[in-house]
């Protein structure tokens, strides 16, 4: 934990590809009133294309120049909460951005359950290479770790992980 931060300023969830960003993203925001962000999905409006067509057509170094732009251009944000790609937090300079704008919370989950909720995920780019998934895993974990909080990701449904988290935000002066 990184000390406490002032209700009002962004949630940064972050997390590897399946560990529920966006659908606990969605929820966290309707119980903290919130506004929600996808930060793929901003990536994708800005681009005009699809994740995975950046991906085919201009290489993961273009997607993750966007990335990049996508992070910087939240500057002002607050009272958001936003749904980090899975290897968003990887890049120190992103980590840097978002440490000025808000509080991340890294959602814990373990790889068979990542894995179970995006095998059959045709939009993943990065699934294509599902025998360099499990060290991609143990690689970003590194990085996950730095987040301001974690949240061990279990048998709860999206509903109770977004609840658990609301209550531990609210007990450190996170939510108001």
């Amino acid at each position: 934990m990184r000390g406490k931060a002032a209700a009002g300023q962004a949630i940064f969830l972050t997390g590897f590809m399946g560990s529920g960003k966006t659908t606990v993203g969605r929820l966290l925001a309707h119980l903290a009133g919130y506004d929600f962000l996808d930060l793929d999905d901003l990536i994708v409006m800005r681009a005009g294309k699809s994740i995975d067509d950046i991906f085919v057509e201009s290489g993961e170094d273009e997607f993750r120049r966007l990335e990049r732009a996508a992070v910087a251009s939240l500057r002002s944000l607050a009272r958001t909460v936003v749904a980090l790609g899975g290897g968003t937090y990887t890049f120190a300079s992103n980590r840097e951005q978002i440490r000025l704008i808000g509080k991340t919370v890294w959602l814990d989950c373990p790889f068979d359950l990542c894995l179970s909720r995006i095998e059959d995920d045709g939009s993943r780019p990065l699934l294509r290479k599902k025998e360099s998934l499990r060290s991609l895993f143990d690689e970003r974990r590194n990085s996950y770790r730095l987040a301001d909080y974690a949240f061990n990701i279990g048998g709860e449904s999206p509903d109770e992980v977004a609840h658990s988290i609301a209550i531990m935000l609210k007990s450190k002066g996170r939510l108001e």
